[in-house]
């Protein structure tokens, strides 16, 4: 029974540490996603995490969040700030930059090491990478003109992106685009004229505004002087239709009326005719019947014939007086015709005088707007004269100050450079008076340092040869000590010792290499070490312990061998080393 608790117990220990276990990972453990990685730094060095997760000990490790995101980073260069082009001509622009950290462990490392958690915050991000961009924009402008950024746009993104994308791929991240956009010609107030590149600019730019203006005055001059043109040719028709209009109108009327009164005169006089015609025709129907009954009543009427008579005389004058008051009537009428013909005579007359005087009066005012249009164009020609004296003017003193500091300059630079040239004389002068003034000794020095900094070099030279040797054997050594051996050899002495120093290094270089195997087997068999002198210092006491036994069992050529390796080692080791007799 105690032992079933015993293990129930244990049993439920290890399933509640299981679980604090599980509890802790689970808080632990920190998961990546899509749009977030992280550099774990810390115990077990740096990981980076791009999917899925890892545990984070909070005292253990260091976790760096990395924005995954595409980031748009807008560059604004303008007004004093704004890019300078090929032409020199300044230009404002607003470019966007699409940015994001590379995708990649190396670039998500990276990231995390320049740029730490700025990817969180795109202004940070920009405000250190904003340099690059302004860099690569300004270079990039500064290889077009201003009419290829506006014609070439596309050019200008492709290069800025080139430039740009190198750089930022040492800070971990990938341009995917680049977009432009807003370009404008910056305003010609921010254009410095003690400015070299804005004086250009500014000359440029003042010489085309000016071409383009006169262009356009010209093209509203032409266009105005054609309107006006055409609308005095029009006007001229105009009224050369309505004076023939209303001369037409005139004569018609008056033909009329002429036709009118002739008609008029020819009735009234066809009339009078037919009614004396037909007067004439009744009185003689009547005088024939009154003469009828007269003949037949003469008889009858004898006695009426007088008073008859009488009648009839009354009655012819009355007829004469009425005739004679139709005729008048008729005259009247046509006076009266006559008349008013005269009257609408005259009427026409004033009324031609009118249209006289009217077409004087628009000659009077056109005229007067001729002139006053003429005298605008001299004005305007004289405004425009003074302007262009003006713009001359300032050209060409521009040009004398350009000049005149131009002269100024080449002035400076040539003083300058005689200056220089006088001071380098003078410090050469004095260099070559301080080597006069050196003693032959201490020009002997001189040429003895010298070529010991040359001799490195020399020896290294002359030894090339020897790299090709495969081996060397030693078929005869009379002792190691260079000078031992002067009195069996002497020319061979008077030859090594002989000679400048050049030589004697060069001899002294090719009888080490000579000698340096027998000395390196010699050192080895007394337990020394001869690649460097620190080793050579531990087996001192040993060395010269066997040196003493090789001197005791009768091994002279060890002995003399160890003594001629070099004058240091042979003071340090004379007392036990003894030179016993030559090698052989």
């Amino acid at each position: 029974m105690d032992t079933i608790i015993f293990w129930g117990a244990v049993a439920l220990a290890v399933i509640v540490g299981l679980g604090l276990i599980g509890l802790i990972f689970a808080r632990l453990y920190v998961r990546a996603s899509a749009e977030r990685a992280f550099v774990r730094t810390g115990l077990g060095g740096q990981r980076v995490i791009m999917s899925g997760g890892a545990v984070v000990l909070p005292v253990f490790h260091e976790v760096i969040p990395i924005n995954m995101n595409t980031l748009k980073l807008e560059v604004s260069r303008a007004s004093r700030d704004s890019l300078i082009t090929k032409d020199r001509m300044r230009v404002d622009v607003v470019v966007a930059f699409f940015v994001r950290v590379a995708p990649t462990a190396e670039g998500v490392s990276t990231a995390a090491q320049t740029l730490g958690q700025r990817t969180l915050a795109p202004e940070n991000l920009r405000a250190l990478v904003d340099d690059k961009f302004v860099d690569a924009l300004r270079s990039t402008a500064a290889q077009m003109t201003m009419q290829d950024l506006q014609d070439a746009r596309e050019k200008f993104v492709q290069g800025v992106q080139n430039t740009v994308a190198e750089d930022l791929t040492k800070n971990g991240l990938e341009l995917e685009s680049v977009s432009l956009t807003n370009f404008n010609q910056t305003s010609k107030e921010y254009f410095d004229p003690n400015n070299a590149f804005d004086a250009e600019g500014l000359t440029k730019l003042t010489q085309e505004t000016e071409r383009r203006r006169k262009e356009r005055n010209e093209v509203e001059q032409d266009t105005e002087v054609a309107v006006r043109e055409k609308n005095r040719d029009a006007l001229s028709k105009r009224l050369e239709i309505d004076q023939q209009e209303s001369f037409m109108k005139l004569e018609q009327e008056q033909q009329v009326k002429t036709r009118t009164a002739e008609q008029n005169a020819r009735i009234t006089a066809f009339e009078a005719q037919r009614h004396q015609e037909a007067e004439q025709s009744r009185i003689g129907a009547e005088r024939q019947v009154q003469e009828s009954e007269i003949e037949r009543e003469q008889a009858v009427r004898s006695r009426k014939v007088e008073a008859d008579r009488e009648i009839r005389v009354k009655e012819i004058e009355q007829a004469k007086v009425t005739q004679i008051a139709e005729q008048e009537r008729a005259i009247i009428i046509a006076q009266k015709s006559e008349a008013q013909s005269q009257a609408q005579a005259r009427a026409n007359e004033s009324l031609a005088e009118a249209v006289k005087a009217e077409q004087l009066v628009e000659t009077t005012r056109r005229t007067a707007e001729a002139d006053r249009a003429k005298q605008v164009a001299l004005i305007e020609a004289a405004q425009e004269a003074e302007t262009s004296a003006v713009h001359v003017t300032t050209k060409a003193r521009a040009e004398r100050e350009a000049a005149q500091m131009q002269a100024t300059a080449i002035v400076e630079l040539a003083e300058a450079a005689r200056k220089k040239g006088i001071a380098e004389a003078e410090a050469q002068r004095a260099l070559n008076d301080a080597i006069n003034t050196l003693s032959s000794d201490q020009t002997s020095l001189k040429f003895k340092l010298a070529l010991l900094q040359a001799l490195p070099s020399i020896i290294q030279q002359t030894v090339e040869p020897m790299k090709s040797i495969d081996g060397i054997k030693i078929i005869q050594v009379d002792g190691l000590n260079r000078q031992g051996g002067a009195a069996a050899d002497g020319a061979g002495a008077a030859g090594i010792n002989g000679g400048n120093l050049a030589e004697q290094a060069m001899s002294a270089a090719l009888a080490y290499r000579a000698h340096a195997p027998l000395v390196d087997s010699l050192l080895k068999e007394i337990g020394l070490n001869g690649t460097s002198l620190s080793s050579m210092v531990p087996g001192a006491a040993s060395a010269a312990a066997v040196a003493n036994a090789a001197g005791a069992v009768g091994a002279p050529g060890v002995a003399n061998g160890v003594n001629g390796v070099d004058p240091a080692l042979g003071a340090h080791y004379g007392p036990r080393l003894q030179d016993t007799g030559a090698a052989s």
